[in-house]
């Protein structure tokens, strides 16, 4: 996305990432980012917390008038627990044996994986008007 909003950003439109992926966040350089400590896809804050979503959105508005710098990073002071225990299991996935086992995503496979029929047959219509 933020390869996304650079561009955005240089037709004029400012833009603003929220990113839970420091590294890759500063790899492609938005104009503006907001990070939060907290789980992939969880940017937003944490299901059925309103409170904690609407003051995540506030600080992003809020961000356009104080982020000034191009290529901002700033950090929100949130925290997704007590503690960063729970990286352990989302960060940092054990292998091994089947005890111990915490990786629970499902094996990768070389076959597109479609969520609903429609998408497989749409797909299938669309690699058919590719080869013709």
């Amino acid at each position: 996305m933020g390869l996304i909003a650079r561009e955005i950003e240089s037709q004029g439109t400012p833009t603003l990432c929220l990113t839970s992926a420091w590294s890759i966040t500063q790899a492609v350089n938005p104009a503006r980012a907001l990070f939060l400590d907290f789980p992939l896809g969880h940017t937003a804050g944490k299901p059925h917390q309103p409170e904690m979503q609407d003051s995540i959105i506030e600080a992003a508005l809020h961000s356009f008038e104080t982020m000034e710098e191009a290529g901002s990073i700033d950090r929100l002071p949130l925290h997704w627990a007590e503690n960063d225990s729970w990286k352990d299991s989302v960060m940092r996935p054990r292998t091994g044996g089947d005890e111990g086992h915490n990786d629970d995503r499902s094996e990768r496979s070389g076959e597109p994986q479609y969520q609903l029929e429609s998408d497989r047959e749409a797909a299938a219509r669309a690699e058919a008007q590719l080869r013709s």
